[in-house]
C-alpha cells in the first residue's frame, strides 16, 4: 500500500518528466546521442532549416506570375530575384559557413566542451517559455546591435551593409550576412539557451522557430496565414516591417517583434491598400 509520501513522490516525478516530451527525448538520447551530442549539431539544425524553409520561396519566386495564388502576395512586384542572383547569394552563404563557422565551432569545443545530455525532458511549458524568452532576449540584442550600425557610419559600412546589398529581399537573403554579423547572430543563438538555463531540446526547437522566423522576413511575402497575421494587436513586425526596413533602412530594427520599434520611435508601417509609408505609433 502506497503512503503518503510515496504519492508525492509519484507525483512529483510525473510532472517533471511531462508524459508528451519525455518518450521523443528519451528516444533522441538513446539512439541519437553521438548526433545530438557532436557541437556542430545546432549548426546542421540551423542550416537544415534554412535550405528547408528558404527552398520553397525560391521557387515560388522562380515561377513567379505562374502562380498567381501566391504572386498577388508579393510586397515588391517590380522587382523579381534571378537564378543567377539567387545562385550567388546562396553560394556565399555556404562558403561562409564552410571558412568561419565550421572552424568557430571546432575552437568553441575546445574552450565549451558539451555538456552531458539530460536524462529528464522538459515540460511542455518550460519547452514554449524557454523558446519564447530566447527569441524575446535575441530580439532585444539583434535590436541594439543593429540601430548601433545603422546609426554608425563606419559600422554600417563595415559590417552591415552587405545585408543590404537587396532592396528587395528574397529567401536566400536571411543568412546573407558578412562574416561578423553572422558569427554575432551565432554567437547569440548558442548562448542566450544557456543564459537561461533552457534544456538541449528548447535550444534547439527555438533554433528551428528562429529560423523559420527569420526566413519569413525575408521572403517578401505577406501570406495571409504569415506570423504577423496570426500574432494579434501588432505585436509582431514580420514580413512587412523587414521588407520595409530594406527599403527604409532607417527603421524597423527588430527582427520579429515591434514592441522595441514603437517603444524607441523606429517603427514604419505600410498601408496595405496604398502601400504608404507611414509613421508607427505605440
Amino acid at each position: 500500500m502506497w503512503n503518503k509520501s510515496m504519492v508525492l513522490n509519484f507525483l512529483r516525478t510525473k510532472s517533471s518528466s511531462d508524459v508528451l516530451l519525455q518518450p521523443t527525448w528519451d528516444h533522441i538520447r538513446l539512439h541519437h546521442h553521438s548526433t545530438v551530442s557532436s557541437p556542430f549539431f545546432p549548426v546542421l539544425i540551423a542550416f537544415c532549416s534554412y535550405l528547408s524553409f528558404s527552398l520553397p520561396f525560391a521557387i515560388i519566386d522562380l515561377l513567379g506570375e505562374k502562380l498567381p495564388f501566391f504572386y498577388r502576395y508579393k510586397i515588391q512586384k517590380e522587382r523579381q530575384p534571378t537564378v543567377g542572383l539567387m545562385a550567388t547569394c546562396l553560394c556565399q552563404v555556404v562558403y561562409k559557413y564552410v571558412v568561419f563557422v565550421i572552424p568557430a565551432v571546432v575552437v568553441n569545443s575546445f574552450v565549451m566542451p558539451s555538456s552531458p545530455l539530460h536524462t529528464r525532458a522538459p515540460s511542455v511549458l518550460e519547452l514554449a517559455t524557454g523558446v519564447l524568452g530566447c527569441l524575446l532576449l535575441f530580439d532585444f540584442q539583434y535590436y541594439l546591435w543593429h540601430l548601433v550600425h545603422h546609426k554608425n557610419r563606419y559600422l554600417y559600412r563595415s559590417v552591415h551593409s552587405y545585408h543590404h546589398s537587396y532592396t528587395a529581399p528574397f529567401s536566400w537573403t536571411t543568412q546573407h550576412l558578412s562574416v561578423v554579423e553572422m558569427m554575432t547572430v551565432g554567437f547569440w543563438i548558442q548562448t542566450n539557451p544557456l543564459l537561461l538555463a533552457c534544456h538541449p531540446l528548447t535550444g534547439w526547437t527555438c533554433i528551428i522557430i528562429g529560423t523559420w522566423m527569420s526566413v519569413e522576413g525575408h521572403v517578401g511575402y505577406e501570406m495571409p496565414w504569415a506570423l504577423n497575421n496570426i500574432i494579434p494587436l501588432g505585436l509582431y513586425g514580420g514580413t512587412p516591417a523587414h521588407d520595409m526596413h530594406h527599403q527604409k533602412p532607417h527603421s524597423n530594427f527588430a527582427p520579429f517583434f515591434s514592441h522595441w520599434d514603437k517603444i524607441c520611435g523606429t517603427a514604419i508601417s505600410v498601408d496595405r491598400d496604398t502601400r504608404l509609408v507611414q509613421k508607427g505609433n505605440f
